[in-house]
């Protein structure tokens, strides 16, 4: 049953046609969508309950842990409702404002998302190779101001490539072939010179990914040297369990990302659905499985969890 009955000529109006040649398993591919989905709040609000209540919490590490968990509430909720409307009921209309907000929300989150790793990446170096200056350099205060200038720089990097989007004339057929409003989407439909648009969004993908991954291959780099060289067994083994965490943390984002930049750009013989499916799961699974690496590699956080979870 069809919702919303738009016209592909309507100037206002893009249509999402979820996955493309999926359809008869739009209801079925609902289910993992929406079950990861609710993990992802379920963990994710966990966390944020268990250190807002534990005042033992309230140390940089894990505000750091927090900023993790908003983005990763955020991204999947700019995503997951829209493609369920879309499953569930064929709601597929959305408005060019509503597309090109989507688009600049999700992306804006991806690259916080990215400099709240490298912020974690510096808060892990200073703790394992300058431990006594930690206190003094990293206070929550620091953590804060380092919170807003990673939203700032998020802003600041999207913002234009919405407003060239916004500005570009869009041609007659209005369809998307996705989930969401992905901004090569929105390029194929354009019907101006989008040369100034495509190079922006080129080299904001390699300035935001090179520049965020060389940081957090320096600072291991260094906290690597430094753990070989602690001679205490029992403090070798906690500051490599907290590195370890971490290296999980980001491999879930990164590789999943990596992996679908690759095949958009290169994997011509894949099937378009495979392209979908693959951009709606790394919207899905780092934000599902970060607050269960946590919970399960971090003691104190488990134990916190289990304290306020199970009760004494």
């Amino acid at each position: 049953m069809s919702a919303f009955n738009f016209t592909p000529s309507d100037p206002s109006t893009f249509i999402l046609m979820g996955i493309p040649g999926l359809e008869a398993f739009h209801i079925w591919i609902s289910i993992p969508f929406s079950t990861f989905y609710i993990i992802s709040l379920l963990g994710n609000f966990t966390l944020l309950s268990v250190v807002a209540k534990d005042q033992t919490l309230h140390k940089p590490m894990y505000l750091l842990l927090c900023m993790l968990a908003l983005t990763d509430i955020a991204t999947p909720t700019f995503v997951v409702p829209k493609a369920l409307g879309i499953f569930w009921f064929n709601l597929k209309g959305i408005t060019m404002a509503g597309c090109l907000t989507q688009m600049f929300f999700l992306h804006m989150v991806s690259v916080m998302h990215s400099a709240t790793l490298v912020t974690m990446a510096f808060d892990r170096y200073v703790a394992i190779c300058n431990p006594l200056r930690y206190a003094t350099i990293l206070t929550n205060a620091q953590i804060a101001k380092l919170g807003l200038i990673c939203l700032i720089r998020a802003v600041l990097f999207i913002l234009p490539l919405t407003l060239f989007l916004s500005r570009q004339p869009f041609c007659a057929n209005h369809i998307i072939p996705h989930t969401q409003c992905e901004y090569t989407a929105l390029f194929k439909m354009a019907c101006g010179d989008i040369t100034v648009t495509r190079i922006y969004g080129l080299v904001l993908m390699f300035v935001v990914m090179g520049f965020d991954l060389t940081l957090i291959a320096l600072s291991y780099g260094q906290i690597i040297r430094a753990i070989l060289r602690i001679t205490s067994k029992r403090a070798h083994q906690k500051a490599l369990n907290t590195c370890t965490t971490h290296i999980c943390v980001m491999l879930t984002y990164y590789t999943p990302s990596f992996f679908s930049n690759l095949t958009y750009r290169f994997g011509q013989g894949i099937a378009p659905h495979v392209h979908i499916i693959l951009a709606d799961l790394y919207l899905l699974i780092p934000p599902m499985l970060n607050p269960i690496i946590y919970g399960i590699r971090t003691k104190e956080l488990s134990d916190k969890v289990g304290k306020y979870t199970c009760g004494k």
